[in-house]
């Protein structure tokens, strides 16, 4: 019965939810709109799904805590902080709930592969901001090598492309245990052969992601204190657009990358071997 398994996600969902709304990862919209989103998955989707999405969640919010202090600074440039809301949480696990309930109407391994890309392409990006946002060494533009100031859209280091990497890899790493886990099974590959995709889309999406954010995000000037920023607000007073599409918010690039990376792991699984 559905009964069930709505009841269950939405008790798993809660109580995951609400932990990271007491530690402060997640705004009252975003609480609301995870359990939404975490009870609908348990609903349609295998233990893989679901599981998989939690370890996305999980790991994404003890990660904004790491040397939060440190990273303060750059993060007031940032159209969203630490702390998610229903946008945010939307952005990075809305399109993945649509491909859930697309595998719930009719089943396809298509859908899953989708998922991991999707998924390891969110996560890939969080480790990458926030791991990245440790380096000691001044992050360089996507598009033209040059130096930029920390927080600035577009911009990479070496230690953000390995936590990428190794984001992506996470999110495969984790949705093939499940998937051998549960009682149905998305699809007959081995683990490592889903770790091994899910590294490469998850990189590739969050270089996208990046790509979009030097090149069409909009961005914002603060006529106060100066600074290049995401949001439309800073330093109490209204921000001066400066570039982008003014629809191209942080948001509409994180679901687009997502898109992307969930399409390149389609692809590469449907490589021989």
């Amino acid at each position: 019965m559905l009964f069930m398994p709505v009841v269950y996600g939405f008790i798993g969902s809660v109580i995951i939810a609400g932990a990271a709304y007491w530690k402060k990862s997640l705004s009252i919209t975003g609480l609301i709109a995870a359990v939404l989103l975490g009870t609908t998955m348990f609903a349609c989707g295998s233990l893989a799904w679901f599981g998989t999405l939690i370890a996305f969640f999980i790991s994404s919010s003890l990660l904004s805590k790491l040397k939060h202090q440190r990273k303060a600074a750059a993060e007031s440039g940032y159209a969203k902080g630490g702390r998610r809301d229903a946008g945010q949480v939307t952005a990075n696990g809305g399109l993945g709930l649509l491909l859930c309930i697309g595998n719930a109407i009719l089943s396809d391994p298509v859908w899953w592969y989708m998922y991991i890309g999707v998924m390891a392409t969110v996560n890939a990006d969080t480790w990458a901001t926030e791991i990245g946002g440790l380096s000691k060494s001044i992050p360089r533009s996507i598009v033209n090598g040059k130096q930029v100031a920390a927080g600035t859209s577009g911009g990479i280091t070496s230690l953000g492309i390995v936590a990428s990497l190794l984001g992506g890899a996470f999110i495969g790493l984790v949705g093939g245990i499940f998937n051998q886990l549960g009682e149905t099974q998305e699809i007959s590959n081995s683990i490592m052969f889903i770790v091994a995709v899910g590294a490469i889309a998850g990189l590739g999406g969050s270089l996208m992601d990046s790509w979009l954010g030097a090149t069409l995000q909009v961005m914002f000037h603060c006529e106060v204190c100066g600074k290049t920023i995401e949001k439309q607000e800073h330093c109490t007073q209204k921000a001066r657009q400066i570039r982008g599409l003014r629809w191209m918010s942080n948001d509409v690039v994180n679901a687009t990358s997502s898109l992307i990376g969930g399409v390149i792991c389609f692809y590469l699984s449907t490589l021989p071997l």
